[in-house]
């Protein structure tokens, strides 16, 4: 595979993807149904360990929100009404804990070591890996990429702690969020914590840090003072990425300043999980009080946007931004955070 590739197949079909989302399915590659429990997640599932985290349940260093209400969504043109990310809606929220990081390699390799936990990526025997990080020996071995997504290579051998594929590692990346991993991968984390993840609601009332309306955790202009304050793509997508804030692909979970909540990352590096099932008309009817998602669905929801995005092509870097992909699916830039009840 080369990039030139990608190149012209974003350019041929680039005005029929221009909504797209920069994240590639699992059920897509493999052409199979999203929604039951596959071989790959019974074995993920029977794999975890029984033994809990030591901390198991602690809030210590998480951070406390009230609660309270705030206006969830947005009307602006920008948005992507297919994704309902409107209407505008006013919500009310117990008070809920979060961690203001997401769940970097080194927690995840704790996990990993006290449970024996296998991923599904690891199951499956692939994950997606961004093209631009494929090394030339394993670019050998990919056989066919997602033709919505060409930018997104099914590497064997890629996970969690060889997010390149065979020949690399995390050693200089420990503070790196972790990445490969999916929705049932992240659920048994938490699972393992003594925690959960956050609902989409908890979520994006957390992203804005109390600010009303705003486009981004910080405001409403991207490079406040002149400077990125977060990790997302400049350059031409999906072929160049300049890196001008500071990184071609994941930064330490503490990098850039925090919002208003001292939440770190939640616009761009990674894409991260929330415990919801995904519909794009769930907003036009949802519950004011503590909204859970719909009851079941095919996807589960991903918010914040990642180091791919770009405004040419997946401007979801904003709070109000949705997406969704199927619970076992697993990607270079999707990673997650935990939450807890005040309870």
């Amino acid at each position: 595979m080369e990039s030139e590739d990608v190149q012209m197949m974003n350019e041929d079909n680039g005005k029929m993807r221009r909504k797209g989302c920069c994240t590639a399915s699992r059920a897509a590659a493999e052409g199979q149904a999203a929604d039951g429990l596959t071989a790959a997640q019974q074995a993920a599932a029977s794999s975890e360990g029984t033994t809990a985290s030591p901390n198991f349940g602690t809030t210590d260093g998480m951070i406390l929100l009230p609660g309270g209400t705030f206006l969830m969504g947005t009307d602006n043109a920008e948005g992507f009404p297919a994704d309902g990310e409107g209407p505008v809606h006013e919500v009310e929220l117990d008070a809920f804990y979060i961690d203001p990081y997401a769940v970097s390699n080194r927690q995840f390799a704790d996990f990993v070591r006290a449970t024996g936990y296998r991923t599904e990526a690891e199951s499956f025997g692939w994950s997606f890996v961004f093209h631009l990080f494929v090394s030339e020996e394993v670019a050998r071995t990919v056989e066919q990429v997602v033709q919505a997504t060409p930018w997104w290579w099914p590497v064997k051998g890629a996970y969690w702690a060889c997010p390149e594929g065979p020949g690399s590692n995390v050693e200089t990346r420990w503070d790196h969020p972790v990445v490969h991993v999916s929705w049932n991968d992240a659920a048994a984390y938490c699972r393992w914590a003594g925690k959960r993840l956050p609902t989409e609601a908890e979520w994006e009332y957390a992203a804005r840090g109390g600010l009303v309306q705003k486009k981004y955790p910080w405001g409403d202009v991207l490079k406040p003072d002149g400077k990125y304050v977060c990790n997302i793509w400049q350059g031409k997508f999906p072929v160049k990425d300049n890196a001008v804030d500071g990184y071609s692909g994941t930064a330490p979970v503490n990098e850039y300043p925090p919002n208003g909540y001292g939440l770190y990352n939640m616009a761009g590096n990674v894409w991260e999980w929330c415990s919801d099932w995904f519909h794009p008309a769930y907003y036009k009817d949802s519950p004011r009080l503590n909204p859970k998602g719909p009851l079941a669905g095919t996807g589960r929801v991903t918010r914040g946007g990642s180091y791919l995005c770009h405004k040419s092509y997946c401007n979801r870097y904003r709070v109000a931004a949705r997406s969704s992909n199927t619970p076992d699916s697993s990607t270079g830039n999707m990673g997650f955070r935990c939450a807890a009840d005040a309870t």
